[in-house]
């Protein structure tokens, strides 16, 4: 044979043309050359044979019949499938011809008992000894199709968890704020009005803190709805960690004051720049970031440290004094909508840590998190260095 076959060669030997039992094979063969050895050995050696059986050897090159390589559960080529008579027996991969003078003879007894299967030399082995070729991509795309309806399941569970958490957890929010505004409004016609201008003010910020919550709220569920399978469109680019550090820093300066809180920065130097979505990292940072100022005492200070750890590998640490996450959680708060008992009556929906993970996962990153000493937690992530 002088070249690989396109879909499938068909070969056969024996001496008696009208024979009805058929020995019928199936050699499966990839495209590297010493393949064309193999093809030439098994071809040879059944060609030397003198017996009274016909044979059909039909030769597959896998990479144009996957599907068949999936039916016969193929891990080695190249490999050899007697398919006729049953039971179907498979040699794969050094010395096929050694094995095969080993199986031929057993082969070929198996005739005898087996003299229902006719042959045609115009039919191919796939034509009469399988399933058709067609029902097996019907059989695949069927398999495909449940996979899809599967995915479709979860969606659907996914969002209809989403709604029922809107539908809970904006409820509150939106009563504040509510109420804050209508007090606004009925006081507006009362005398002492402008002798309470101070708490209208403190009402009308509240109100509008409710608001901006609940915003957060919308775009945190939007955000994990669109990447509910973990898949985001990453484009990465060179971007400058510490400069994006001080940026989310100074944005969250509100928050700090509130607190009277302030952010340690352990940042060298010529830390190198990193490659990643900007605005992916941005939205990791202010997460953890925002958990640290929440979960932190008044007044203490909370550090955000940067280390070159390794020559492809930037490591970065939000460490705060809060309570700690148990040993037994530290895993689990980064699952879909764990929350830990102490934030069971805290707004939010348990989505932010691991849409983290998801994030820095599609970054080829790392995130966990660490003890901080007697108090607090240490959370960490890896970013790849820019080069």
């Amino acid at each position: 044979m002088s070249s690989f076959p396109n879909e499938s060669e068909l070969l056969f030997n024996g001496k008696n043309k009208d024979k009805k039992n058929s020995l019928q094979l199936l050699l499966f063969v990839d495209n590297r050359h010493s393949s064309q050895k193999n093809i030439e050995q098994i071809k040879n050696y059944l060609h030397s044979l003198t017996v009274d059986y016909d044979f059909q050897l039909e030769v597959l090159e896998i990479s144009k019949n996957p599907h068949l390589v999936e039916h016969f559960k193929l891990v080695a080529t190249p490999a050899l499938v007697k398919v006729n008579p049953p039971p179907q027996h498979t040699l794969a991969g050094s010395n096929l011809t050694a094995q095969l003078q080993k199986c031929w003879y057993k082969w070929q007894d198996s005739l005898t008992d087996n003299n229902s299967h006719k042959f045609t030399n115009n039919n191919s082995i796939l034509e009469t000894c399988l399933p058709s070729v067609d029902l097996i991509h019907l059989e695949d795309e069927l398999f495909q199709l449940k996979q899809e309806i599967e995915h479709l399941k979860q969606q659907i569970k996914f969002k209809d968890q989403m709604l029922t958490m809107l539908a809970h957890d904006l409820r509150s929010p939106l009563t504040a704020a509510s109420i804050a505004l209508e007090t606004i409004e009925l006081a507006q016609n009362k005398e002492d009005w402008q002798n309470n201008k101070s708490l209208y003010k403190r009402l009308f910020q509240q109100a509008k803190n409710q608001f901006s919550l609940m915003n957060k709220m919308i775009g945190t569920l939007l955000e994990t709805s669109k990447n509910i399978n973990g898949q985001f469109n990453i484009i990465p680019k060179k971007v400058n960690l510490t400069a994006l550090s001080l940026e989310i820093i100074e944005d969250l300066e509100s928050k700090l004051i509130e607190k009277n809180q302030s952010i340690i920065k352990e940042i060298p130097q010529e830390l190198p720049f990193v490659y990643a979505d900007e605005n992916l990292i941005r939205q990791v940072l202010i997460n953890l970031l925002e958990n640290a100022i929440k979960y932190s005492p008044n007044t203490v200070p909370i550090t955000l440290s940067i280390i070159h750890k390794t020559s492809q590998k930037i490591q970065i640490s939000v460490i705060d004094m809060g309570s700690g996450i148990p040993d037994t959680k530290k895993e689990r708060i980064f699952e879909d909508h764990f929350r830990l008992k102490r934030d069971q009556k805290e707004d939010g929906y348990g989505i932010g840590l691991t849409l983290c993970r998801r994030i820095i996962n599609a970054h080829y990153g790392e995130i966990w998190v660490d003890d901080n000493g007697s108090q607090g937690s240490c959370f960490r992530f890896t970013l790849p260095v820019y080069n």
